[in-house]
C-alpha cells in the first residue's frame, strides 16, 4: 500500500486546446499559468473554451490555440516555479536537464507554429494591471524586431492603460552585474547569469518572426484578474479578426514606461523598508530597501517601482525600477502623469 506521504509524481504531459476555422486568418496562441501561482489565464481560458464547446462563441478563421497550464509541475505545487522559471532561457536544448527544459522542447515548436501570442500572468503584490510591450521595430542588438507596429495594435486594445517596456535590455545589464559579482548556487539561480536568460515565451516568438505580448492582470489572488484575462483573449480574438465580435475601441490615455533597472537580492535578510506595491512613486534619494549588511538602497532619480518581491531568492531579481517613457505606442504617448 503506497503511503499517504508519497509525493505526486511530477506530470508528463502538456495540453493543449485547438480550434481551426474554416477561413484562413491569423494563428493565436494564448498562454495560461507559465508560473504556476498565477492562475487567471487558466481560469479564463477554461471558461472560454468551455463557451466554445457550447457554441456561445464560433471561431470563424484562423487558428486558436490554447494552453490552460503552461508549466503543469509548477501548478501542480502552487508555486512560481517547478525547477526553475520557465519564463527565462527558454529555448530548445539538446540536453534537457529539468522540467522546464523538457517544457520549452515541446512549446517551442508549439509557438512557432504561430503568428501571435498572448502570454496571461499575474503578480505578487497589489496593483492595476498592465501589458508587456516588446521593443520597436530595428534590425540588431538584442532583440531585432520586425513586427512592432502590430504588436502596439494589439497592446492598445487589450483594455488596460498601462503598458511597460524594456524587459530585455534592463534584464541583459542585471546579467552583466551578475556575472561580476555571481551569488547563486543552484543551476535555477545560476541560470540568471547567462545571457539568454532574459529569454521568455514573448522574445522567443519575436525570434521565430511573430509576435506577442505578456498582459499581467492583476495580483494572484484578485478575483478581477481571471476577467481582465477573458476579456483580452476576446479583446484579442476581436481584433484579429477571428470571431465576429464588436472591435475593441484603442485606449487613449495610456501610461507608457520604461523598465531601467533591477536590482536583485543578495541575501535573505535584505529587505524592503515598506510594502512597496507594483508602480509605486519613488523620488530620488528614496529609500527602498536595507541590505544585511546594513548598506540602504536608494532611488537614483524619480520613477516607479516594479514587480517588488519580498520573497525573492539571493541572486534573483528583488525588484525592478522604471521611468516614464516617451515612446509613442501605435501613435499614442503617455498622458501627463500627476506629479
Amino acid at each position: 500500500m503506497s503511503s499517504s506521504h508519497t509525493p505526486p509524481r511530477s506530470p508528463t504531459a502538456l495540453r493543449s486546446i485547438s480550434y481551426y476555422g474554416l477561413q484562413p486568418g491569423p494563428r493565436l496562441i494564448v498562454f495560461g499559468a507559465v508560473h504556476g501561482n498565477e492562475t487567471c489565464g487558466t481560469q479564463a481560458i477554461l471558461r472560454l473554451a468551455g463557451e466554445l464547446e457550447r457554441q456561445e462563441h464560433e471561431l470563424l478563421r484562423g487558428t486558436l490555440t490554447m494552453v490552460p497550464v503552461t508549466n503543469p509541475l509548477a501548478f501542480q505545487r502552487g508555486e512560481r516555479m517547478g525547477e526553475r522559471n520557465l519564463n527565462r532561457n527558454f529555448r530548445v536544448t539538446a540536453e534537457p536537464q529539468d522540467f522546464e527544459d523538457h517544457l520549452a522542447n515541446r512549446l517551442c515548436p508549439l509557438l512557432g507554429a504561430h503568428d501571435v501570442l498572448l502570454d496571461l500572468h499575474s503578480f505578487h503584490t497589489p496593483g492595476e494591471p498592465f501589458v508587456m510591450l516588446g521593443p520597436e521595430n530595428n534590425d540588431g542588438g538584442l532583440e531585432s524586431f520586425r513586427r512592432a507596429p502590430e504588436e502596439e495594435a494589439l497592446v492598445r486594445r487589450l483594455g488596460p492603460r498601462r503598458i511597460v517596456e524594456g524587459w530585455l535590455d534592463t534584464y541583459s545589464l542585471g546579467v552583466a552585474r551578475r556575472l561580476r559579482n555571481p551569488n547563486a548556487s543552484l543551476r535555477a539561480q545560476m541560470l540568471s547569469t547567462d545571457p539568454s536568460y532574459g529569454i521568455g515565451t514573448t522574445e522567443y516568438i519575436r525570434s521565430q518572426g511573430g509576435y506577442g505580448v505578456t498582459l499581467e492582470c492583476g495580483q494572484h489572488d484578485d478575483p478581477e484578474a481571471p476577467e481582465v484575462a477573458y476579456q483580452a483573449i476576446l479583446n484579442t480574438l476581436a481584433h484579429l479578426g477571428l470571431m465576429e465580435l464588436p472591435p475593441p475601441g484603442p485606449r487613449t490615455d495610456l501610461e507608457v514606461l520604461r523598465l531601467v533597472e533591477v536590482i536583485d537580492r543578495d541575501d535573505m535578510r535584505d529587505g524592503f523598508t515598506r510594502p512597496w506595491r507594483s508602480f509605486d512613486r519613488v523620488c530620488a534619494g528614496e529609500e527602498i530597501g536595507i541590505r544585511a549588511d546594513g548598506q540602504i538602497v536608494r532611488s537614483p532619480a524619480d520613477g516607479f517601482i516594479v514587480f517588488p518581491n519580498p520573497n525573492a531568492l539571493p541572486g534573483n531579481e528583488w525588484f525592478y525600477r522604471a521611468e516614464i517613457s516617451q515612446r509613442a505606442v501605435d501613435g499614442v504617448k503617455s498622458r501627463d502623469l500627476p506629479s
